[in-house]
């Protein structure tokens, strides 16, 4: 599965419905991740940030709605996307969920159906490129379903890692990536890649965008990593 494969923790104490939700992931292209208590989850996403988690309300010891406050606080967590899922349908139930952080609530029991079309949209918002969508900036349009890139009219050719690499950037235009971060990104953490590889690709994203003429729309930013714009 590749690397830029959008991630998702399922935070779960009851086995079947964990189950469940892995499978229909997993089948709809996801990696996924298992935690059965707070603890548990608070540790995974620690280790290994996910692109989105579903997250249930009631877990044992720490709650999933304290698990939402902790992740949402932190700076490094904060951007992360979280569905909570809960019995409680009362509306200030709903409320406090959202006021916690958690950017959807879903009560159970649920529609399997609508939960992954709820995470697409969560992943539509946050990682674009990965649900199929078409990304532009400036004159350079990526097309993710058909794995093509365009600048202006003239269609480019890339490699599989400069495309991912693209998409990572297209993804949030201006913001800067450092080398490791990409590493995680692109390659994966799984994987051991030296940092002067990302320069390698760099390089070779920079001939490609360019290949047709117009100005290197990639940004070095000394000590620091790569922008786009």
């Amino acid at each position: 599965m590749p690397a830029d494969t959008p991630s998702v923790l399922i935070v779960e104490d009851e086995p079947a419905q964990r189950e469940v939700l892995a499978y229909n992931l997993e089948a709809e292209g996801f990696r996924v991740a298992q935690a059965e208590n707070g603890e548990e989850a608070l540790l995974l996403v620690s280790e290994d940030r996910p692109d989105l988690i579903v997250l249930d309300w009631m877990l044992p010891n720490v709650s999933g709605i304290e698990v939402c406050r902790r992740l949402k606080s932190r700076s490094e967590t904060r951007g992360v996307p979280i569905i909570m899922l809960s019995a409680r349908s009362e509306e200030v139930d709903r409320v406090r969920g959202l006021e916690t952080g958690a950017d959807d609530y879903v009560i159970k029991p649920y529609s399997v159906v609508e939960l992954m079309a709820r995470v697409r949209t969560q992943l539509r918002r946050t990682r674009p490129a990965t649900v199929g969508e078409t990304l532009m900036f400036e004159d350079i349009r990526l097309d993710a379903e058909s794995h093509k890139v365009f600048r202006g009219e003239a269609l480019l050719k890339l490699g599989p890692t400069e495309f991912r690499l693209l998409a990572t950037f297209m993804e949030k235009p201006g913001r800067v990536w450092s080398r490791e971060q990409l590493l995680d990104r692109v390659w994966g953490r799984d994987i051991y890649v030296d940092t002067r590889t990302v320069d390698v690709h760099i390089g070779r994203l920079r001939k490609a965008l360019c290949q047709q003429g117009g100005e290197d729309p990639v940004r070095t930013v000394r000590g620091a990593g790569y922008a786009l714009g």
